[in-house]
């Protein structure tokens, strides 16, 4: 019996591999899930719940799937074992996502077919379903006793909904495979001040996220080398502090990454002290070498 029904799976997900396109931009810390279910922290149910939750959200793709009207007493271990591979970065998003329509074929995952893929989209943009989803998943994590895993739990899903409050409230500025978010001025890590002794402060926080399939590198290496200043029409001005580590900052594909800038004393190295003057315009440039933008930036 246990031979028969690893056939029909292996066979199910080979025929499944070659008549549809699956595709998923499966959000990173749902591997951490997928990790504590192969390993046995979370529960069968509970994955396939969230699994569930995610399909019907929109927020994990999968191509039409015909349901089989033989239903699964339960999830065979090869989809297990594939999730195990998943969160470990053995097989790709595609890989995973061929699984998870192996248990909608079965029947153990519903898949609300009223809606459209237009109507998925404009759920995402208009409703904070995956801030829900994010505080769902933190409630999970909770149950967890041992410390240590509830807190590898925690870390990327509260980093999700970081970044995901983030990029909600920021301009977007799309520079090649990169875009750039921005909160703008007055908000933390963006912030412009006179000090006391009349030397202007300029700080600004940006979020890169790498939106191609390779990996992309953010450079600048010193203040006379960087592909990142402050420009007031005439003066380039150079950064005083930033948090670029050896030069640059490495995004993997589908990853973000947020770095700050400081403008204001000249360290030297080519560097420059920042000057305001308020009748003119200032803009953060951003030169790299695959693309460039200038933002506004108004200071008062």
């Amino acid at each position: 019996m246990l031979m028969k029904i690893a056939l029909t799976a292996m066979t199910a997900i080979i025929l499944v591999a070659l008549t549809s396109s699956a595709y998923a931009d499966v959000p990173s810390w749902v591997k951490t899930n997928a990790g504590w279910w192969a390993d046995g922290t979370l529960s069968e149910s509970e994955f396939v719940s969230g699994i569930e939750f995610l399909i019907n959200a929109g927020i994990i793709t999968v191509a039409p799937t015909t349901v089989s009207t033989q239903s699964s007493e339960g999830v065979p271990d090869w989809v297990k074992n594939t999730a195990g591979w998943w969160a470990e970065g053995i097989i790709t998003d595609g890989e995973f996502v061929n699984g998870i329509q192996h248990l909608i074929s079965i029947g153990l995952i519903s898949v609300d077919s009223s809606q459209t893929q237009e109507d998925i989209s404009s759920v995402e943009k208009t409703s904070d379903t995956e801030l829900s989803m994010f505080e769902k998943e933190l409630e999970k994590c909770s149950e967890i006793t041992k410390a240590y895993k509830r807190l590898d739990c925690e870390k990327p899903i509260k980093k999700a909904i970081q970044l995901y409050e983030y990029k909600k409230t920021a301009q977007k500025f799309e520079v090649g495979p990169i875009i750039y978010y921005w909160q703008g001025m007055g908000t933390e890590g963006s912030e412009f001040e006179i000090t006391p002794t009349g030397q202007a402060i300029l700080t600004i926080r940006m979020l890169a996220e790498n939106t191609s399939s390779d990996i992309v590198a953010l450079n600048c290496t010193s203040p006379q080398i960087c592909n990142y200043d402050v420009w007031d029409g005439s003066t380039a001005f150079k950064y005083s502090g930033m948090d670029f580590t050896s030069g640059q900052i490495n995004i993997n594909p589908g990853d973000t990454r947020e770095f700050n800038m400081l403008f204001g004393p000249n360290i030297g190295y080519g560097g420059t002290q920042f000057l305001y003057d308020p009748s003119l315009t200032y803009h953060f440039r951003i030169s790299e070498n695959f693309g460039s933008t200038n933002v506004l930036l108004e200071l008062e």
